[in-house]
């Protein structure tokens, strides 16, 4: 079967980042045409700016050169505009008559600028900001005329002025609100920025309207007349009051536009043949002019083009991110507030900072940044995210470092840091390699980033202050990944989220399979994503998929923890912390036997055997004779309890039994992460069940369930979840949760985690709430675990004291 055919109408910068996706993905599906309006390849638009400014060329900013359509055999039409699509036929003609037949067409016809309909908009020297044609005309009119006037302060009029000024030209910026960028700005972030511009040199009239364009003796614009009677002279009228989806094309051919080209989740058009992208899209009745949603735009429609059918473009939170004549802007979400949120503010005027956070509902839900942005990227990730700040508020306005997130200490330097300063100690990259490879090769991501300079590829610790980085040098067009949509690793661009998808939904039973269903960059993986997809695959298909033992990392195979000496750790079961003479002698005489140098009582309630040679692992557990306690498992852990109500004078409830009931209930869980329980017999809580995954309390009436605790680098104190009566209701509410976090959790994500991304009121509504769905999830759980058995114990029977084939896997 022949490649089918697939045309794309536009060559702008979310057209070809979806072509990119797509031959990631599926390079031999299509024979590819592209038609472009323009005469050039696909270029950056976002740095026409420093163009204008003289800071770079036009080459400097071509992303896809002739070269790369060569390449990967597309027809590529320069200077062709699409005028006709015929949808019977499935053909589109271009204004000189070139023609192509489409089995797939994907629009990505971009924006026009809005010009005033005001007389004399049609006079030469009156051009709008859109493309390298406009740009090239501004520097041609800055070394030929002296004055010009810039219609609208929003982002793109600035810029325009900025670089018209540093082209010697005299400058004046005319804006119908009261404050400049009153749609990215608050008035006093506007007033702010007026004032430093102003010291720079540039002029505004605000609260403006203009009347009318004036021409002089020759024909060219002379003048600019306002509504008020004012008039100033103008050699150039740069027009920059917005942009509208550019719909002509589709509406032309009966294609469904409001507000743009209607598409759905999946980038389809009313037309399921039809695609599009960019800014011509109205996807759920909005329109985005930024980058960042663009390019999510783009790996979706990729996503169906191919055939693969697991992605949804749900919608962007956007930010916007300023950086002009050395000024730092940031702003994202509902800024204004209103009577039922809250506002936290600095203001600075002297020192020239000023912070804006609105809080509604213990989420930030927008904010302004002046002077100093450093921190605006975490608060992006904070607002897209949802997440409950109530515990950080007091400090949040002083930043992340603040807070004390490991991984992004000392990001809020990136501005101040030398170009030779050391980003990543791992890989020896610097500011400026990164900065340069940013701009020389189009870079919009972390994940960029990570496969150009290896910076934040290794340890990960420098990713906070290379996405500072990145935010600084691009702007507005850079946008942090939502959590749930980074990818897995560095050997693919799905998501944990994607993968899981489409594991159930193309019934995927191998790792191998998974690999070549998504097209894995890296052909065997990585130490991070086959792991994940064992788990995956073992929580999704748990009766068809069996354990890989090559996707396990040292610890499992080896059912110990090695240490920094490189002996190992042996931890024994000891169902809910409780244990007998017969367990405390067998423990002694091994390590007697095996001369264990360290022998310690853990934090959860176990012995741990300390200092034991890789070559004894299996003999010292066959003469143990007990059960792995899975210390270096992603899996039920421990369940510490107190003496509870079978001893102490203070006890409700019975807390061992409860303890080692669900620990055996538990046993050989595999999970996302680690998982911890507690069960205390009071509310005096000494076995410390405020800090675990699940957390069991006794009272008078029954117990007590919290959730999402964690005891690690970062405290997490565990949320309530649900009071029940009796010990069958406490195993039945904590497995059901439990089972949610295996079916929902992405690999190496903590419960607290877990819970952060998708809420409390979720994790509550399919459990506590929906009793139907609790009996299902907790049915699956027993399901699985019926037949549990130590793993290890089964695999070291009959094995020789030599062969230790088991630990090298």
């Amino acid at each position: 079967m022949g490649k089918k055919n697939l045309v794309m109408v536009g060559n702008g910068m979310a057209g070809v980042r979806t072509l990119e996706e797509l031959l990631k993905i599926a390079p031999d599906q299509y024979d590819i045409t592209v038609f472009g309006a323009e005469p050039h390849p696909n270029y950056n638009r976002i740095l026409l700016s420093p163009v204008l400014a003289g800071e770079m060329t036009i080459q400097d900013i071509i992303l896809n050169d002739h070269s790369w359509y060569a390449e990967h055999g597309i027809k590529l039409h320069l200077g062709k505009k699409v005028s006709r699509i015929d949808r019977v036929l499935r053909r589109v003609i271009a204004e000189d008559g070139t023609e192509a037949p489409y089995d797939r067409l994907l629009l990505a016809t971009g924006s026009n600028p809005f010009i005033l309909p005001v007389p004399g908009n049609d006079l030469p020297g009156v051009i709008s900001y859109r493309d390298i044609g406009d740009t090239d005309a501004m520097i041609d009119a800055a070394r030929r005329y002296r004055h010009a006037v810039v219609i609208g302060g929003g982002l793109l009029g600035l810029e325009a002025a900025n670089g018209l000024k540093l082209r010697g030209m005299d400058v004046t910026v005319v804006h119908l609100a009261d404050w400049l960028l009153e749609r990215q700005l608050d008035q006093t972030a506007g007033r702010m920025l007026q004032k430093s511009l102003e010291d720079r040199g540039l002029k505004f009239l605000l609260g403006k309207q203009t009347e009318m364009l004036i021409a002089g003796e020759s024909g060219r614009v002379a003048a600019i007349r306002l509504k008020d009677g004012l008039q100033i002279p103008a050699d150039l009228v740069v027009m920059a009051v917005g942009i509208r989806p550019n719909t002509t094309l589709a509406e032309s051919a009966g294609i469904y536009c409001h507000r743009g080209i209607v598409v759905n989740d999946t980038m389809q058009t009313y037309d399921p043949k039809i695609y599009a992208v960019g800014e011509c899209v109205a996807h759920r009745g909005v329109a985005y002019g930024l980058v960042a949603p663009l390019f999510e735009q783009g790996k979706v429609a990729a996503n169906h083009l191919g055939n693969y059918g697991i992605s949804r473009y749900t919608g962007s939170v956007t930010s916007t991110k300023l950086k002009v004549t050395g000024i730092d802007l940031f702003s994202a979400g509902d800024f204004f507030g209103g009577h039922d949120s809250e506002e936290i503010v600095l203001n600075d005027a002297a020192g020239g900072v000023y912070k804006k956070l609105v809080i509604k509902d213990n989420k930030l839900v927008g904010g302004v940044l002046y002077g100093d942005t450093a921190d605006g990227p975490w608060y992006f990730q904070l607002l897209r995210d949802g997440q409950d700040i109530h515990e950080i508020r007091d400090h949040l306005l002083f930043g992340q470092s603040h807070v004390g997130d490991v991984g992004h200490q000392g990001h809020s330097k990136a501005a101040s840091m030398a170009d030779s300063s050391e980003v990543c100690g791992c890989n020896g990259v610097s500011k400026g390699s990164i900065v340069k490879a940013i701009k020389e090769k189009g870079l919009f991501t972390l994940d960029d980033i990570k496969k150009h300079t290896k910076a934040a590829s290794s340890c990960g610790s420098c990713a906070g202050l290379c996405e500072q980085i990145l935010s600084a040098t691009i702007g507005g067009a850079y946008t942090p990944a939502a959590s749930n949509r980074k990818a897995v690793c560095g050997c693919t661009d799905y998501s944990h989220q994607e993968v899981r998808d489409a594991i159930r939904a193309q019934h995927l039973l191998s790792i191998d399979a998974v690999m070549r269903f998504l097209e894995w960059q890296t052909p065997d993986g990585c130490d991070k994503c086959r792991p994940a997809l064992n788990y995956y695959l073992i929580s999704t298909w748990p009766k068809e998929v069996k354990d890989d033992p090559r996707s396990r990392l040292i610890n499992e195979r080896a059912h110990a923890n090695i240490q920094k000496d490189g002996t190992f750790s042996v931890v024994p079961r000891m169902w809910g912390g409780v244990t007998t003479a017969a367990e405390l002698r067998r423990i002694a005489d091994v390590a007697d036997k095996y001369q264990v140098p360290t022998i310690k009582v853990t934090g959860g309630q176990r012995i741990d055997l300390l200092g034991i040679r890789k070559e004894d692992l299996i003999s010292i557990w066959k003469d143990l004779d007990m059960p792995s306690g899975h210390a270096y498992g992603k899996s039920i852990r421990t369940v510490k309890t107190c003496v509870g109500l079978e001893h102490c004078r203070f006890g409700t409830q019975l807390a061992m039994a409860m303890g080692v009931k669900l620990e055996k209930m538990l046993f050989d869980m595999y999970a996302p992460h680690k998982v911890k329980l507690a069960v205390s017999g009071c509310p005096r809580n000494c076995a410390e069940a405020g800090i675990k995954d699940v957390g069991v309390i006794g009272v008078d009436s029954g117990y007590e369930l919290y959730v999402g605790g964690n005891g690690g680098i970062k405290t997490e104190v565990a949320q309530f979840f649900v009071k029940v009566r009796s010990d069958e209701e406490v195993m039945e509410y904590a497995g059901a949760f439990l089972q949610l976090y295996r079916e929902e959790g992405f690999y190496l994500e903590r419960t607290c985690h877990y819970l952060e991304r998708v809420g409390l009121d979720h994790a509550k509504q399919r459990v506590v709430e929906d009793e139907e769905n609790r009996r299902a999830l907790y049915g699956r759980l027993l399901a699985e675990l019926k037949d549990a058995k130590d793993p290890w114990a089964e695999r070291i029977a009959g094995v020789e004291h030599n062969e230790y084939e088991l630990l090298s896997v």
